[in-house]
């Protein structure tokens, strides 16, 4: 993301057939890995990064960002770092403090180095090889720490000058593989010039050059998407040419509006969820330039969530229903169920209130848990499990206590008085057979908040 600098008018898409060479990679060291196009952790267990980027270069008293992160179901931060070569550096202590801090909230540090963005347009930006200084000079903080820290090397490493982005696979290989020399056995992300869009396609069709050059095979490439991609055709076409390829790719960066145009962030969050995709969006907060309408929270308030905010995290494909916490710290496995609802952050939840369920005729049954509660409001969340598939379904059931709901994700809902439908969405329309689908939501209570009694499942009683 381009801060504190205007976009330059970004170039009509060219259409260019490419063909990429499937590569089978190796594995590396202890720490997260990459195979078959697929980003594992060093348990094995593959991992879909689900975050945020937090301006850490810019405010460095902001420590308690990293908890309020995680309390909103991330499972990854990016870290925006300096050189010291366009801002302050952030030295070997402060850059070890950050990831203790990511490892004490259970969160997967990518870390990033920020002077780059717009090298060859932006007249202060400096090398990836200038980068490469960097990650240099603070290795001892990040060497033993491959389980929990991504490095990526440079943020949006050229501008749209065609000559410095012509020398993007090159210049990229070359701070791969300058690293590798060098000790560093991390995953290692890498972001696409044109200020990280991509337009020329250049890092689309030399991904697989670059990812050949490194002698780990543990490469991963950022996109990022702001108003070049704000149809879901560019999107798709641009994620599934990875996809089949058999090279890793994130979106490192998006938001849901830009001064260069408006991008399509539901198709974003719809297909890297279906595609098993990771995504950081852009930003916690502190934006500046002309675009703190880019801000999830309003100053730093994890209570203040704005409308990006509420949409990252909680909408449809949001955070909270997709995030699965790394196996390195005990997650991985299970559904998301974060501590806190974005209505009242800062409050504490309450005892969870589970039902055990039981097999029902008709063959399904549903667990209805309450993962948070705050005076007024709480977060719920419902597993619904069938012995038949299921393709489609809507589950019905009824307050007792007035109960209203306000927001969910992973369902849509409709509510008249307690009675309450809710309804699939395209990601959770399919319930093998004997398996499971979950959803989330956010309601309103006083008094009593008492779990429904029954459930029906397109007709069938479950509970």
């Amino acid at each position: 993301m381009r801060k504190r600098i205007a976009l330059a008018a970004t170039a009509a898409l060219a259409v260019v057939i490419s063909v990429f060479v499937a590569v089978q990679p190796a594995q590396a060291a202890a720490g997260f890995t990459v195979s078959n196009g697929r980003l594992y952790d060093a348990n094995g267990n593959e991992f879909v990064m689900r975050g945020v980027s937090h301006a850490h270069t810019w405010y460095q008293s902001q420590t308690s960002s990293f908890a309020n992160i995680k309390a909103l179901g991330a499972n990854t931060v990016r870290v925006v770092l300096a050189t010291g070569d366009q801002w302050a550096k952030n030295d070997t202590a402060d850059v070890a403090n950050v990831v203790s801090l990511c490892k004490a909230n259970k969160l997967i540090c990518v870390l990033e180095a920020h002077d780059t963005t717009g090298y060859g347009e932006a007249g202060a930006a400096v090398s990836l090889d200038k980068a490469v200084d960097y990650w240099l000079s603070i290795k001892s903080a990040l060497v033993g720490q491959e389980k929990y820290v991504i490095v990526n090397i440079g943020n949006e490493p050229y501008g749209n000058n065609a000559a410095t982005v012509a020398n993007w696979a090159t210049d990229t290989a070359n701070a791969v593989k300058r690293l590798r020399a060098n000790g560093f056995e991390h995953t290692i992300m890498v972001d696409a010039p044109n200020w990280g869009q991509d337009w020329s396609f250049t890092m689309r069709d030399n991904a697989a050059a670059v990812f050949a050059a490194d002698p780990q095979k543990n490469t991963v490439f950022s996109i990022h998407m702001y108003g070049v991609f704000d149809t879901a055709a560019e999107i798709n076409d641009y994620l599934n040419r990875f996809i089949s390829a058999k090279l890793p790719i994130v979106v490192g960066e998006f938001g849901f509006n830009h001064s260069d145009g408006n991008p399509d962030e539901d198709t974003i969050m719809a297909t890297t969820t279906s595609q098993r995709i990771g995504y950081l969006g852009w930003s916690w907060s502190g934006n500046g330039g002309g675009v703190e309408y880019l801000d999830m929270v309003t100053n730093f308030n994890p209570a203040q969530l704005t409308s990006w905010g509420d949409r990252i995290f909680n909408g449809a494909n949001g955070i909270r229903a997709t995030s699965r916490e790394a196996s390195v710290y005990g997650g991985g496995t299970s559904s998301p169920s974060p501590s806190r609802s974005s209505a009242s952050p800062s409050s504490s939840p309450s005892p969870s209130s589970s039902p055990s369920p039981s097999s029902v005729p008709g063959g399904c049954k549903v667990t209805y848990t309450v993962v948070g509660q705050w005076p007024g409001g709480f977060q719920g969340e419902v597993k619904i499990s069938s012995t038949a598939a299921v393709n489609g379904w809507n589950l019905k059931w009824n307050f007792a206590n007035g109960q209203a709901l306000n927001q969910a994700w992973g369902a849509t809902y409709a509510q008249s008085g307690a009675a309450v439908t809710a309804t699939n969405v395209s990601y959770t329309a399919s319930i093998p057979a004997g398996g499971s689908v979950s959803f989330g939501f956010l309601s309103s209570w006083n008094g009593t908040n008492a779990a429904p009694g029954a459930f029906a499942l397109n007709g069938r009683t479950c509970s």
